[in-house]
């Protein structure tokens, strides 16, 4: 399948796999690659530069396609050391950077004259025009259906892709919902040029986190996830638990007194007790409806494979079959 997308990262299929803490490792954004679609590298879930150059380096002894590099870019006293996380993408040789969080015009020029294309995500139209303006490459456009943080105007993918595709000139992938090749079409009919998926990668074999994270996804449905940080306009999409319900019990009762402090028990250093040590129960973690359309746990092949047989199957068969 050829669109925008795999021209511009020159990957075969236009399938992306997101940045996840604690999930993005080597071993599946190599498999990704492998499978024909662009993997990536959670920088910050590395706990230095140093340990990020080495996880590129690994990545680069498990496949010989195109990979890329995630970089977040979060409000904080004391921010991540970005110019050394930055430094190793591009001595790494890293041609792919997919930038989420704050604004990431401070750093396209580095970016810029080192090659590097990049991919921004957004979860509202006016966001995702400001980054076109600023230069980048293409934009992974996060409806209200997406694991992780889907923004404050909850809209969903239905209204908010075409109004991207209204919008935009630059290509774009679809996020949030996207577990298959029905999402695939649906993404391409409304404007996309391909598709993110989050959820549905850590249900893969190759995906480098706890059995009991993967169970848990297969044991959820759509009604499953729990939106926790709304009163802190900090909103993020996690899988219901009891560390999450402690959470949102604490929203009741504080109001609008709650702080980051009343939260961060559920919250803060949870990523490596779930994704790591399979504690389900730890606090929120990212995890979007789409684990309502995730039945089982398939190579990273299997996956993109099957999902370019629907998509191909259901472009040449189903939606030939209603034209008169």
């Amino acid at each position: 399948m050829k669109t925008r997308i795999t021209e511009l990262f020159g990957i075969d299929r236009p399938i992306i796999q997101g940045g996840m803490h604690y999930v993005g490792f080597a071993e599946l954004a190599a498999a990704v690659a492998n499978a024909g679609g662009l993997g990536l590298i959670t920088s910050l879930t590395q706990p230095s530069p140093d340990h990020l150059a080495a996880e590129i380096r690994k990545c680069r002894e498990m496949t010989n396609k195109p990979f890329g590099v995630n970089l977040t870019f979060l409000p904080a006293v004391k921010p991540p050391d970005y110019p050394g996380y930055i430094k190793a993408i591009i001595d790494g040789g890293i041609k792919v950077v997919e930038t989420a969080g704050n604004n990431p015009q401070k750093w396209m020029p580095i970016l810029r004259e080192a090659g590097i294309k990049v991919i921004h995500k957004c979860t509202s139209v006016r966001h995702a025009l400001k980054a076109e303006a600023i230069g980048v490459d293409a934009l992974s456009i996060d409806g209200f259906e997406c694991g992780g943080h889907p923004g404050e105007d909850d809209v969903p993918n239905f209204i908010l892709l075409p109004r991207a595709a209204d919008e935009l000139k630059i290509p774009f992938v679809a996020s949030g919902g996207m577990a298959d090749g029905r999402s695939l079409v649906g993404a391409l009919a409304m404007g996309a040029d391909g598709i993110n998926m989050g959820t549905r990668f850590i249900a893969t074999k190759e995906a480098p986190v706890h059995q009991r994270v993967k169970e848990a996804i297969l044991a959820a449905n759509e009604l499953d996830t729990r939106l926790i940080m709304r009163p802190l306009r900090n909103t993020e999409r996690v899988l219901k638990n009891a560390g999450v319900e402690r959470l949102l019990q604490k929203e009741r009762e504080l109001g609008a007194a709650i702080t980051f402090s009343d939260v961060a028990p559920e919250v803060a250093g949870v990523y490596p007790k779930v994704m790591k040590d399979g504690e389900m129960d730890a606090g929120g973690w990212s995890c979007g409806m789409v684990v309502g359309l995730i039945n089982d746990i398939p190579t990273v092949k299997d996956l993109l494979d099957r999902i370019m047989v629907e998509a191909e199957t259901i472009i040449r068969q189903q939606l030939d079959r209603t034209l008169q």
